[in-house]
């Protein structure tokens, strides 16, 4: 990372852009660029990426009509983590606060003087929105959910949001639209807490017999609502308790009328899907559609809410001049904590396909993702790529194609990819090494092919991991043994990375 001192211009860029004092200059000839970011879906999920047992039309049409990565990383194999990395340009581990799955009752992990994704987009004159997850805290501290609640959304540059303020497993288990309860009744006020109960609510511990939707399998045994229990407990607020089965649905009518609301300027849409993340709860339209399960049926839904994007952005005659990136925030996992058979799916059906391991490890199957991109005209159609690029990359990427500036210390772990998009050959790789987390905060390494993981006592036993990517993409063969100047290699690059003191909210 370059340090250097910022000129007075770039110091007041970035008090502009961390501020949200953007004067917009005219974003004329800018793409539209909606990411509709999933939850939980692996890289074999997709049927253009191999899935056989599970048909995603939609998603596979976007593919055909764009650019599919075969070596696209998630910085973390959790969610928050992710979303911090995306929305800062930064890895979580750098900040603490962004570098763990959260709470329903966590403040605001982002700093609001710090320059986020949506920022730079609102100072190039864009429309900002986010729908659906967003696992990123709210408020200065512990939310209160009877009143507006912020920080949040809007004070790291989203104009509109429409959000799940954690999972869909955890409460409180309502949406929030521009920081206030969806439905909210004064007379039924919300009390969530996650270190003790509240409430005389049954619990999925002390009342299985109520559990009318889905049992856990390990965890998830606290408040009861629409007969599943979460993890947390949570009393109040009825009328504005969502459903599992009307989520996508939900989610998908406030993503579609953003469009709609903003075709005659330029926007950026987060579209933050909580499929396929449990509890697994598909429509009943989708129920036995894929031959796998609720599991595989929340992928069909999933497809079918990327269809419904698509589909609004040809009504409103956007499609043209839109760029779409469709990703997941980690790898697939299977159990994820209640019992909806998928822990025992023996369809075949394999959520990550080719790859070891699975969501919160730091074996690919935790990290490598779909990533699929579409932007008639400039990014070219029917490609598949195989260069090295990450979700973190995001905020350089949106920089250059927003011709913005970012001031010094921004998005410091941000690499411009966008010659990976437009399929150019520069020579050498647009990011030439990579560093993941697990859910446990553990660290791997890549460089070209070769992947390090150290040996970190509790979080990795049994002596550092090093594998040959280009050759053995299942990680069946450690060659660390074999390569005793490679894991001295790699163990010094990511020391160096790791030690870089990071910029965080503008300051060193």
């Amino acid at each position: 990372m370059k340090h250097f001192l910022p000129t007075l211009g770039a110091v007041v860029l970035f008090t502009a852009m961390a501020s949200g004092q953007t004067p917009p200059p005219a974003a004329a000839g800018k793409p539209n660029v909606v990411f509709i970011l999933a939850d939980d879906i692996g890289y074999g999920d997709f049927s253009c990426y191999g899935a056989t047992k599970v048909r995603t039309p939609n998603v596979d049409k976007l593919a055909a009509a764009g650019m599919k990565f075969t070596d696209a990383h998630t910085p973390a194999s959790v969610c928050t983590p992710t979303r911090y990395s995306l929305m800062t340009g930064q890895y979580a581990f750098r900040h603490p606060p962004g570098s763990r799955i959260l709470s329903g009752v966590a403040p605001l992990s982002i700093p609001t003087n710090t320059v986020t994704l949506p920022k730079l987009f609102q100072r190039a004159g864009y429309a900002t929105g986010v729908v659906g997850k967003w696992h990123l805290g709210l408020g200065e501290k512990e939310p209160d959910y009877n009143k507006e609640v912020k920080p949040g959304p809007r004070e790291v540059g989203f104009d509109y949001s429409f959000i799940i303020p954690a999972t869909g497993d955890r409460t409180p288990c309502v949406y929030m639209e521009n920081g206030r309860v969806v439905n909210y009744d004064p007379k039924d006020p919300i009390t969530v807490n996650y270190t003790k109960k509240v409430g005389t609510e049954p619990t999925g511990k002390e009342n299985p017999d109520q559990l009318t939707n889905q049992k856990p399998s390990h965890g998830h045994d606290m408040t009861i609502v629409n007969g599943i229990s979460r993890i947390g407990w949570m009393t109040g607020g009825t009328a504005a308790r969502w459903k599992d089965e009307d989520t996508a649905d939900d989610l998908s009518k406030r993503a579609v009328s953003f469009i709609a609301q903003h075709k005659e300027k330029p926007f950026f849409l987060c579209f933050a899907t909580h499929d396929i993340h449990v509890p697994r709860v598909p429509n009943e339209r989708f129920r036995g559609k894929s031959g796998c399960g609720l599991r595989g049926d929340a992928i069909v839904q999933f497809d079918w809410q990327v269809g419904e994007v698509l589909a609004a952005l040809e009504k409103n005659g956007l499609a043209d001049n839109t760029l779409v990136i469709v990703s997941s925030d980690n790898g697939g996992v299977m159990d994820d904590g209640y019992q909806d058979g998928s822990g025992n799916d023996a369809s075949g059906h394999r959520c990550n396909g080719p790859l070891r391991g699975f969501k919160g490890g730091l074996y690919e199957g935790g990290h490598r993702v779909p990533l699929i991109a579409r932007w008639p005209g400039k990014v070219p159609a029917g490609k598949t790529s195989a260069e090295l690029v990450c979700l973190v990359d995001t905020m350089a990427t949106a920089a250059k194609i927003l011709d913005q500036s970012l001031p010094p210390g921004a998005a410091p772990d941000s690499v411009n990819v966008f010659p990976c998009l437009l399929a150019e050959k520069p020579g050498k790789p647009c990011r030439e090494s990579l560093i993941m987390q697990s859910g446990g905060g553990a660290l791997a390494i890549r460089k070209g092919p070769w992947k390090l993981i150290p040996e970190t006592g509790k979080k990795v036993k049994g002596g550092p991991e090093l594998y040959n990517l280009a050759d053995d993409i299942g990680e069946t063969k450690n060659l660390a043994a074999e390569n005793p100047d490679r894991v001295k290699e790699l163990t010094a690059l990511l020391a160096a990375t790791r030690d870089v003191k990071a910029v965080v909210g503008g300051k060193k």
